[in-house]
């Protein structure tokens, strides 16, 4: 093995993955310790400052946050990176000097953005919580998640993306398509809102023995949650479940 690749948390149920132990595993076999830090952005976590050789970002979500352009970013130790930019030079795999730039202005709100995004997933999953039609609710920044004290050494906050359970997919269909405010896509990280179906969007390529497996349910429900105001996401949430 000479590469050990995770997300953390998972998307979408949120689970996490302890970092410090997973890279005294990969580092005792000579590995490298690779994390998928796009939900959290490096606003919310750091995996380089817990170890792990390279952190991935897809740019198109938060770094960018504005739905205009597609990116990646990788970063590391200046050995590892000098062998990833003579890849990219040597392939061509060279991003546009407009997306650069627009992915570079997304940067400079990314703070701000993040702070106000994870503050509204945390009220939105305290409130689905207490809603009678919901079975269960998934985000990282809930007080009594299991992995509560990980989180806490970790993590900058419990991110941008909330899944909760309905009693079936017909019902988790009623609420997709029930929403006003919110954008159906699968795409995460905007500034606007967005909802999705995973059992038949983001995992549907599975067999339905393997998403189960993974305990992706056809009742569960992803959220995206965006900056609009609290208020209205609620409102939107709430006429959509009583439909």
């Amino acid at each position: 093995t000479k590469l050990l690749f995770l997300e953390t948390p998972s998307n979408p149920l949120g689970e996490v993955a302890d970092l410090e132990a997973l890279v005294e595993l990969a580092h005792s076999i000579g590995a490298l310790l690779v994390v998928d830090n796009s939900l959290l952005s490096p606003v919310g976590s750091q995996p380089l400052k817990h170890g792990a050789d390279i952190s991935v970002s897809s740019a198109t979500k938060a770094i960018d946050g504005h739905g205009r352009v597609m990116g990646g970013v990788l970063a590391g130790s200046e050995e590892l990176m000098t062998q990833v930019a003579m890849y990219c030079n040597s392939c061509g795999l060279a991003m546009s000097p407009f997306n650069a730039w627009q992915l570079l202005s997304g940067v400079e709100t990314l703070s701000l953005r993040m702070e106000k995004q994870y503050d509204n997933a945390l009220k939105i999953a305290q409130w689905l919580k207490e809603q009678p039609q919901v079975q269960a609710v998934y985000y990282t920044g809930l007080p009594d998640h299991p992995q509560a004290e990980l989180i806490r050494k970790q993590q900058n906050g419990g991110g941008i993306v909330v899944g909760f359970e309905v009693a079936d997919q017909e019902e988790a269909w009623k609420i997709v398509d029930g929403v006003e405010l919110f954008s159906r896509t699968a795409n995460l990280g905007d500034v606007r809102s967005t909802i999705t179906h995973p059992w038949t969007t983001t995992h549907g390529r599975m067999q339905p023995e393997e998403k189960l497996a993974a305990n992706i349910r056809p009742g569960l429900i992803r959220l995206s949650v965006g900056l609009e105001h609290i208020d209205d996401l609620i409102d939107d949430l709430q006429q959509a479940l009583n439909k």
